[in-house]
């Protein structure tokens, strides 16, 4: 009785599926109908592209280039404010893109920190715009996801090789070529293309420090063929480029995905043993203060300015709360359902269930939210006004762009629990919902916190799919904010900018403390 399999219903992961599919496969399909399956690109179009893979190849090569010393400093450094920093670093992850950009602006802009700096010794102001403004931007985004990927690298080594290197004395050179290397060549490759493929999808980047000639992705050519030339046909084409650019993406950060085994730790805390001597503390202390100023320095301008400029914010701004407070609340129980209709059969066959769920959540990061949007309004246009639509079909597109991360939240407390508690179940014929209210849920309610908070707070100050349906009258919040921008009104749109950072913050924390409660 013990051993027997529970009947598990495949009829919630399959309802999920099929709307996922008819939602991504509905849109690609449009989009390849209006393109005639046939690609005419021009030589704007051909500048894009090479612009598109460009940008992200650098801005993951340095995103990994500076996370090597910080991840070796904290590794091996053990100080009081260093939970606060690792803490810090889930920061921008969960920042609107728009208000970062803002901050971005606001300390290495020509009339930013850093100019105004240069200008007391004379020097010219910096330009924060173009390949250079991108990049660093991008580099902000994905330092962190950097160093927390070589971090779990350096747990992910036995205690024991750890205790060796230190009886036996190694040098720094040692430790770099017999344990960071080995280590290293496991994390690198996928954590490359991971975050090749964010950049490559990094829309709100590439409009506001981007644009020109020579700066332009091919999300940023889908917009302006969309918004601006109303060129359905180019447009189609281009997310047909886009599309495959992001499944190769994600198709080479699965393959190169690293395999650690965390396990081999045996529950301790891994002590990477740290070199005698004044200079090596200060190189540390150095490559942590640098990432530390890094990340703190946007998030001081967009609330200095923000502060200042809070005074000349109008009544409509609560229109445009509104708007994006609704958008994430529908997102939020969306995705947390399809995540929850999804995972239901996992338990038993424990390894396929979560390598279909890792691959599964690559290739929906692989795809655009302008290439979804692109396609859902050739398939709405015949039939209803897309404009009319444009909340609820932004809530539809949140909810499926976080459900990869809310998704890999979730899976390993299920998994958890049906290896620990699942044959007492078996035996006790929990099945359906008594298994959930039973044995899943008590487990899932710090998990389902975090993936609500970190869904809610995506979806609020997302500038995807609202940049190409909304009604210039009836923006979101995060759109308001760059119309603000657009219209060189720059006090008015800090404002804003806080406005929408505060309440990102508050969605993510008040539903994570939700969770812990």
């Amino acid at each position: 009785m013990a051993n027997r399999a529970f009947a598990v219903s495949p009829v919630p992961a399959l309802l999920a599926g099929l709307l996922l599919a008819t939602l991504g496969l509905g849109a690609l399909w449009a989009v390849w109908a209006r393109a005639d399956g046939t690609l005419s690109l021009n030589t704007a179009d051909w500048s894009a592209i090479r612009f598109t893979v460009m940008q992200a190849a650098l801005s993951a090569l340095v995103s990994l280039v500076a996370a090597i010393p910080v991840a070796r400093a904290l590794a091996r450094r053990q100080f009081g404010l260093r939970r606060v920093l690792v803490l810090l670093m889930g920061a921008p992850f969960v920042m609107p893109v728009i208000v970062a950009v803002l901050g971005f602006v606001a300390v290495f802009g020509r009339a930013g920190w850093i100019s105004e700096g240069l200008g007391l010794f004379g020097l010219p102001p910096v330009s924060i715009y173009g390949l250079h403004g991108v990049v660093l931007a991008h580099v902000f985004f994905n330092l962190p996801l950097a160093t927390r990927l070589i971090l779990q690298g350096w747990q992910a080594v036995p205690p024991e090789q750890m205790r060796l290197a230190e009886s036996l004395r190694f040098q720094p050179r040692d430790m770099r070529r017999l344990i960071e290397r080995p280590m290293l060549g496991q994390v690198l490759p996928g954590a490359f293309f991971l975050i090749f493929l964010i950049c490559t999808t990094s829309f709100a980047v590439a409009l506001v420090l981007g644009g020109g000639p020579r700066a332009t992705t091919v999300e940023l050519a889908i917009y302006q063929a969309f918004r601006f030339e109303f060129d359905l046909g180019h447009a189609a084409g281009l997310a047909l480029v886009q599309l495959a650019i992001g499944v190769a993406a994600a198709v080479a950060a699965f393959v190169t995905r690293p395999r650690l085994d965390a396990s081999a730790a045996l529950g301790t805390q891994v002590v990477v043993p740290a070199p005698k001597g004044r200079q090596s503390a200060v190189f540390d202390a150095v490559c942590i203060a640098v990432a530390a100023g890094f990340l703190i320095l946007p998030l001081l301008a967009v609330a200095a300015a923000g502060v200042m400029g809070l005074a000349d914010l109008t009544s409509s701004i609560f229109p445009a709360i509104a708007r994006s407070l609704a958008v994430a609340a529908v997102s939020v129980v969306l995705s947390l359902s399809l995540a929850l209709a999804l995972l239901h059969p996992v338990g038993r066959a424990r390894a396929r269930g979560e390598a279909w769920v890792e691959g599964a959540g690559f290739l929906v990061l692989s795809i655009s939210p302008l290439v979804v949007g692109t396609g859902l309004f050739l398939m709405i246009n015949p039939v209803a006004d897309p404009v009319a639509l444009a909340l609820p079909i932004t809530a539809v597109v949140n909810a499926v762009l976080a459900l990869p991360f809310v998704m890999q939240i979730l899976l390993p407390p299920i998994r958890q629990a049906e290896a620990e508690f699942g044959p007492l179940a078996d035996q006790l014929g929990l099945t359906g919902w008594a298994r959930w209210r039973w044995l899943r849920l008590p487990r899932l309610e710090r998990p389902l916190g975090f993936a609500a908070g970190l869904a809610g707070a995506l979806s609020l100050g997302d500038l995807g799919v609202i940049a190409l349906f909304a009604d210039p009258a009836r923006p979101t919040l995060p759109l308001y904010v760059y119309q603000l921008m657009g219209s060189y009104r720059t006090d008015a749109a800090a404002g804003a900018a806080l406005v929408l950072l505060v309440l990102s913050l508050a969605i993510f924390g008040l539903l994570d403390r939700r969770g812990r409660a």
